[in-house]
């Protein structure tokens, strides 16, 4: 991907390089929350086997029957 060098105004610059600051921000951020995602999935399949059921979807199958 070829860059262009621009010239910009000192305003556009910092408004750039804040942008740029928060993108980073909001991607480290959904990172994070990917990974709570996986880590839960994992508890949850460790748990439904625990309980006994083969596996997640068994579980929600039966608390679904329950309700």
């Amino acid at each position: 991907m070829k860059k262009r060098a621009t010239k910009h105004s000192p305003d556009i610059s910092d408004e750039l390089k804040a942008l740029q600051e928060e993108h980073e921000e909001l991607k480290k951020l959904l990172l994070q929350k990917e990974l709570e995602i996986m880590v839960a999935r994992a508890y949850l399949e460790v748990e439904a086997r625990n309980q006994g059921y083969k596996n997640v979807e068994e579980l929600k199958k039966k608390l679904r029957d329950q309700t």
